[in-house]
């Protein structure tokens, strides 16, 4: 893994433009295995291709994918993608919908529908099947269809979609003000030490990885994030916990949880995916990789959703089943935790 690296991210409408600057502790590598760190969705042979169209540079130079980049370099490469409206394509895809008036829709994501297009993931997301079962939907900020809010791609659960203009900057006003209702389940690693309890620091893009979000407890560095949880259930190496959250950071619970040594069951990004916590006995070892193989996901549900209506001002609450692969997988973990006690 490259480390010490201060990334500078740029993008325009026809491109996607990186731009990462290595610092001292920066050791030579080359320049297409130096970008795979940090671009999400890239493969190896596109950072080549790019390289060999003269669209990646150091230090303002055009070089070959095998170019070794060494400490202070200032490397750039432009991809091109397909212009945003090119994205926006309509698609039959089935919605879960939980709650529908003329004004707004509530529905319920499974884990692995990417919520909207963008670059490595032009169609078959949620807002493509927004755009069909719904004519002119309002576009938020980043000219989005609908979304008021989000969640990751691999986790499940509660969303708002405005349906008008009214309803998006009603609704978009509720999260800026943190007047909304937002419960997550999360099953995390390790026995955590209190009932209850408020994570708190900024959040912004990690100085180590890109693709990760971490925690700044000082500084201007990052975003103001609060995170409050409550134990709901300890199953001797892993707790499942609720998580109410006050502000809504790019990956908040995911970089929260980690930063207090409690990653969440098989994130991947954040290292979830390892054996963190246990015995080292080959029993309990495929024991883990099977609780794995029935949740191939990070273990993270948006449960509960609460807003007041953007026309009747009624306080509106939705709560949504766990899923199927979260609930086997924490029937495992209850087997298992009754058998130790034995």
């Amino acid at each position: 893994m490259t480390k010490n690296f201060i990334p500078e991210f740029d993008n325009d409408d026809l491109y996607e433009h990186h731009r990462v600057i290595a610092t001292d502790g920066q050791v030579p590598l080359r320049v297409d295995k130096f970008l795979m760190n940090f671009i999400e969705n890239a493969t190896r042979n596109k950072l080549q291709q790019a390289a060999k169209a003269g669209n990646v540079l150091v230090n303002d130079i055009a070089v070959k994918s095998n170019h070794k980049v060494k400490p202070k370099d200032v490397v750039r490469i432009v991809l091109a993608h397909p212009p945003q409206e090119n994205l926006l394509i309509a698609e039959d895809i089935p919605l879960d919908i939980v709650y529908e008036d003329e004004t707004i829709m509530v529905v319920n994501k499974p884990a692995g529908l990417v919520v909207h297009p963008g670059h490595g993931n032009p169609s078959g997301t949620l807002v493509n099947g927004l755009i069909y079962h719904i004519e002119n939907l309002p576009t938020n900020s980043n000219e989005r269809p609908g979304l008021v809010h989000r969640i990751d791609k691999d986790t499940s659960g509660l969303l708002v979609v405005a349906k008008t203009d009214f309803a998006m900057a009603h609704l978009s006003k509720q999260f800026f003000d943190r007047k909304t209702n937002r419960k997550y389940l999360a099953l995390v690693w390790g026995n955590m030490k209190d009932n209850e309890g408020t994570i708190e620091g900024n959040i912004g893009r990690s100085l180590k990885n890109r693709l990760q979000m971490d925690v700044f407890q000082e500084g201007d560095f990052g975003k103001h994030a609060v995170t409050h949880f409550k134990v709901i259930e300890r199953y001797t190496y892993v707790t499942l916990v609720e998580c109410k959250l006050e502000t809504g950071r790019t990956h908040q619970i995911r970089a929260h949880f980690k930063h207090i040594g409690h990653t969440l069951f098989n994130d991947e990004r954040y290292g979830g995916n390892d054996i963190l916590k246990g015995t080292t006995f080959t029993k309990y070892k495929q024991f883990v990789e099977n609780c794995f193989k029935i949740l191939p996901r990070q273990a993270l549900h948006a449960k509960t959703l609460g807003f007041r209506h953007p026309i009747t001002k009624e306080m509106m609450k939705f709560d949504s089943e766990i899923p199927k692969d979260i609930t086997d997988c924490l029937e495992k973990w209850k087997t298992y935790t009754l058998n130790s006690k034995e």
